[in-house]
């Protein structure tokens, strides 16, 4: 039986996640690691409106009874877990920011908050994005040295030591993949207002 406080918490993200737009109805991801278990959305569950149920517990290392159920990107969730110090993950799809990362290597925020925050996030390229060893691998390594990465076309990866944080890190890309889209549209010259902005092109 998962713990009724961390069901909330899944919901609340979950539903966040959904009214922010950052998912489709039953797009994106969450989970967390306690010690040598993982939780993490069932499969086919709808992250906006989650239901005590679709919270799967399973293994860390290696697969259990809930395995069955669990999300078909658990995979990469263990991966990242075992390859990093994170203990939340959150997977979503921020619609700007998949369409920046579809002409970009790098998404390098030009807002003020962002350029704190995140400085620049990397963007990963998979053919077979979806649940794969390959992507896996790419994902957990990327991970090492950012908060928050973009996979090509798909979403983004963001851990923290809470799901508040890694929705944090998500939330904040998007509305910074925003920002830049209404610069584009306005179309006049950016002028610069940030001390060392050379290095925000740096993390």
């Amino acid at each position: 039986m998962i713990d009724p406080r961390i069901y909330e918490m899944f919901r609340e993200i979950g539903r966040d996640l959904y009214t922010a737009n950052m998912i489709s109805s039953h797009g994106g991801n969450l989970s967390i690691r306690l010690g040598d278990r993982v939780i993490i959305k069932r499969r086919g569950a709808m992250l906006g409106n989650l239901k005590p149920h679709d919270l799967i517990e399973t293994r860390l290392d290696k697969n259990d009874s809930g395995v069955a159920l669990a999300s078909t990107e658990l995979l990469v969730h263990r991966t990242v877990y075992l390859n990093t110090p994170a203990l939340a993950i959150c997977h979503c799809h921020p619609r700007t920011a998949v369409a920046f990362s579809l002409s970009r290597d790098e998404i390098v925020p030009i807002d003020n908050e962002a350029s704190y925050l995140l400085k620049k996030i990397p963007v990963v390229t998979e053919e077979f994005a979806s649940g794969t060893p390959q992507m896996a691998n790419k994902v957990a390594e990327a991970l090492q040295n950012y908060k928050i990465i973009m996979l090509r076309g798909h979403g983004s990866f963001a851990t923290g030591q809470t799901l508040d944080e890694a929705f944090f890190w998500s939330s904040t890309l998007e509305e910074a993949a925003q920002i830049m889209l209404f610069t584009k549209q306005i179309d006049e010259p950016f002028i610069e207002y940030r001390g060392m902005s050379d290095s925000y092109a740096k993390f």
